[in-house]
């Protein structure tokens, strides 16, 4: 019996799920001799890493994910995290306005330029990213932490007051079993 690339991509997500890393990235590893240039089986083994504690590599596969598909927001939006999580923000802010080109709605790149922008003491810039994070998505609590955190830094306590209590009802919605209250 021949070895299916998707079969393998299948069992390997199913072995990350439960923590078995080592033989989820011998899966992904497997698949990719068989089709080297599926840009998805390259995306899951670099969440595999960064899921294993290894953002090099998760950073490599994602680099050759995105060499076989730069127009996948997601790819770039995972670049973008592992960018910043190795601790180079001009990349990861290049990632974030090239994903953000693509697709303008994708809260997530939003939020992780905030972020980006908050380190850097930039708190407008910050407090601008987050802003559209929330207005995509109203429901985004890490968004709209980190948009109360900024306000707090610009001294605007309205605006803090605001976030507090979006986020309690989220905390409320979400303990009630609310439907569209998930960190999407």
């Amino acid at each position: 019996m021949r070895e299916n690339p998707e079969l393998l991509n299948s069992q390997a997500i199913e072995l990350a799920a439960h923590g078995d890393y080592p033989a989820a990235i011998a899966c992904f590893k497997r698949a990719l001799e068989i089709e080297k240039t599926n840009y998805l089986l390259w995306f899951n083994l670099a969440i595999t890493y960064r899921d294993n504690g290894d953002l090099a590599l998760a950073k490599d596969a994602l680099e050759k994910a995105y060499y076989i598909e730069d127009e996948d927001d997601e790819v770039i939006e995972m670049l973008a995290l592992v960018s910043l999580n190795c601790g180079a923000e001009d990349e990861a802010l290049r990632y974030c306005a090239e994903g953000l080109e693509l697709n303008p709605t994708n809260a997530h790149i939003w939020n992780t330029m905030g972020v980006i922008y908050f380190n850097r003491a930039e708190y407008d810039m910050a407090c601008e990213a987050f802003e559209q994070a929330i207005t995509i998505n109203s429901y985004y609590y890490d968004a709209l932490f980190n948009l109360r955190d900024t306000y707090e830094e610009l001294g605007n306590g309205a605006g803090v007051e605001m976030c507090n209590q979006q986020m309690k009802a989220i905390s409320i919605n979400k303990s009630n079993g609310a439907p569209g209250t998930t960190n999407a």
